[in-house]
């Protein structure tokens, strides 16, 4: 038990790690993002049937909490045909990170 009390520290501690170094500021963010940011502030109304559902955090990169922490939402992408590959992730805490490689990374954004 404590040896995986001690795993799971570690594992917070190094999620924590990437991301104090993986970060952007809002304003560095492309400008589709912000929008999505606004509307995400606002309550909506969002572009896409989809956004809004729960993230699951299966690639496990995001820090870890329970299902239902994360929301996802797109961010358009301009010249696709479908949703692209951006999203801005909305912690229940008010945490978001970006990514725009469809959840291979993620950026906290720092407001």
């Amino acid at each position: 038990m404590r040896l995986l009390a001690g795993l799971l520290a570690l594992v917070f501690s190094f999620s924590a790690f990437c991301f104090s170094e993986r970060a952007i500021e809002k304003k560095h963010l492309p400008r589709e993002a912000v929008e999505t940011i606004s509307l995400i502030r606002k309550g909506g109304p969002f572009l896409h049937q989809r956004d809004g559902i729960t993230f699951g955090n299966r690639e496990k990169i995001l820090p870890l909490r329970e299902r239902g922490w994360y929301r996802e939402y797109t961010v358009k992408t301009p010249g696709a045909r479908d949703r692209g590959a951006r999203r801005v992730i909305a912690g229940r805490d008010g945490t978001l990170y970006y990514t725009d490689d469809h959840y291979r990374s993620f950026k906290r954004v720092l407001e």
